[in-house]
């Protein structure tokens, strides 16, 4: 667990640099770059997506070409390098935009438009190499082949969303409140400090950690599988029995592992799926690759290769089905936080600014994740006799219904809040509503719960389902998911204001006055596309077949 804890620090304080722009970089954009409201929530939105989505790529380069230790020290270097750029840029008057002239702004442009995108996507490349490698680099210093060492990486990737949440604590709370107080260049410094600091307590940890020796592109590998069973499927005609069902039938199955000989060994004592030696009757029309001779040589597979790809291609609608409950965490960061700037926003004395709401969701998690780990993890073991207690897609599964009854919960507090506003004649007014914006925190609560057993659950799935030559690639697929969530975000609410506004009628999500939109309709339309998810992920998730030694519940 040592060396783990190297990488847990890590991500406290690489998690705090990223996010300690990201979550303000609207405003700096806004005010300090004079974009445009539009234009400056676009490239947010652009740069958050492109930094989870290059995930892919730090987990590609690290199970292909490099270990995930060397793929964090490079990333990490270059979001070092872009923070450098911007926060020289930040604190060189020269290199920002003239101030405003009265009610004119002159928006960055030139060199100095491109010296603020290039550090910018700097950055992004680099926490997408870090979330690529990061996680995979902690997993791999525990020993599977035994119950301990799984148990113990099981705690890993609690603890990892943990400190997740301990950066983001210190991110929205003191570098925010630097940077509208102190001025943009002490929050980028504070970030640049943070990130070159757990470079050096990550290269303090070397001689502890065990790296994993890259095993060539996994892509490689699936494009091989595939083009070669379409070969041979095209070559030999189509056949009625070409492809079959996802899953294996019970029957089937426990006909082929009796065949095999795998009854007579308890699954416990395997410390990681055997090779292959037979073909399985799962995606059957993927083993004419290695069941026929090649037309090519470079066209030739193994057995292993094959039910690599079969297991990849299992785990991809799991992930598809992630993606709607990321889509509902997108909402905290647009209009929840508008809704909560038209609500009274005092505690006693104490003013929050609206843009502090996600410290409700942080917290949560920093309280549930040492409960979920110590308390309701050693109970779900003792009451249902399995090492893991709760299996992943059990614990994706509970945060799937979780961010239904989030949106729920959403619709019902943005009805109470318009009834407010409608009793106290306020709907097309800017005055501050009498009613709290502790209500808002209540679908907060619900989402940050959701968002812990997600994406703990996902990363140690996607880890310990894959093969071990893809293993980097498949937990970056976590992030992907992520991303895609904020891309289908932006894409819902064009589709219902496209759709609502047509025919004459004022779209939902349109408006100068938030008072006036539809937004309790919305968070049902999100409701019952999140329960339509659900199901659709039961129909995925109670058909899967465990691969990895302790998952099998």
């Amino acid at each position: 667990m040592l060396a783990a804890s190297f990488t847990l620090v890590v991500e406290i304080l690489e998690n705090l640099a990223y996010l300690a722009n990201a979550s303000n970089l609207v405003l700096y954009l806004r005010e300090y770059m004079h974009l445009s409201p539009s234009k400056s929530a676009n490239d947010v939105t652009n740069f958050m997506g492109t930094a989870f989505l290059l995930a892919l790529l730090g987990g590609f380069l690290s199970d292909a070409f490099f270990s995930t230790y060397v793929i964090f020290l490079i990333s990490a270097s270059i979001e070092f390098l872009g923070l450098i750029i911007l926060t020289i840029q930040a604190r060189t008057p020269s290199l920002m935009p003239p101030t405003c002239d009265g009610p004119t702004c002159e928006a960055v442009s030139g060199s100095k438009a491109a010296m603020l995108f290039v550090g910018l996507y700097l950055v992004a490349l680099g926490v997408g190499g870090i979330k690529g490698s990061l996680p995979s680099h902690g997993a791999e210093q525990f020993d599977e082949s035994t119950p301990k060492g799984r148990k113990q990486r099981s705690t890993f990737f609690n603890y990892f969303v943990f400190c997740l949440a301990c950066g983001a604590l210190v991110a929205v709370t003191f570098v925010v409140w630097l940077e509208d107080n102190k001025g943009w260049e002490w929050g980028f410094g504070v970030s640049t400090i943070a990130i070159f600091v757990s470079i050096l307590i990550f290269l303090s940890g070397s001689k502890f950690y065990r790296n994993k020796i890259p095993c060539g592109s996994p892509l490689t590998t699936i494009s091989k599988v595939l083009l070669a069973a379409s070969v041979k499927s095209c070559s030999n005609g189509s056949q009625s029995n070409a492809v079959v069902n996802l899953a294996i039938s019970p029957s089937n199955h426990l006909k082929e592992v009796a065949e095999s000989g795998e009854l007579e060994k308890p699954r416990h004592q395997e410390p990681v799926p055997p090779p292959q030696t037979q073909l399985t009757n799962s995606l059957r029309f993927l083993n004419r690759a290695a069941e026929e001779k090649p037309d090519h040589k470079l066209l030739e597979c193994t057995i292993q290769q094959v039910e690599d790809v079969k297991v990849v291609l299992k785990m991809l609608p799991i992930f598809a089905c992630t993606i709607m409950l990321n889509c509902c965490l997108a909402q905290l960061s647009t209009f929840s936080v508008q809704q909560a700037a038209s609500m009274n926003t005092k505690i006693g004395g104490l003013k929050i600014p609206p843009a502090s709401l996600p410290v409700f969701p942080v917290v949560f998690i920093m309280i549930l994740a040492p409960i979920y780990d110590h308390l309701i993890i050693p109970f779900a073991r003792k009451t249902t006799k399995t090492e893991t207690g709760v299996t992943h897609l059990q614990r994706i599964g509970v945060g799937l219904v979780l961010s239904i009854l989030a949106m729920a919960v959403a619709a019902l507090v943005e009805i109470k809040r318009k009834g407010v506003a409608k009793d106290a004649g306020l709907l097309d007014s800017k005055e501050t509503l009498p009613i709290t914006f502790l209500w808002i925190a209540l679908q907060y609560l619900f989402l940050g719960s959701a968002d812990l057993f997600t994406l703990a659950g996902l990363l140690e799935y996607f880890f310990t389902e894959a093969p071990a030559s893809m293993r980097s690639l498949a937990t970056s697929l976590s992030w992907a998911s992520l991303a895609m969530g904020y891309y289908l975000s932006s894409v819902i609410v064009s589709i219902v204001n496209s759709i609502t506004g047509s025919s004459g009628h004022t779209p939902w999500l349109r408006g100068e006055r938030i008072n006036r939109y539809k937004l309790d309709y919305f968070y049902w339309l999100m409701c019952v596309l999140s329960a339509a998810n659900f199901l659709h992920y039961l129909f995925w998730a109670m058909r899967y077949k465990y691969r990895s030694t302790g998952s099998r519940s």
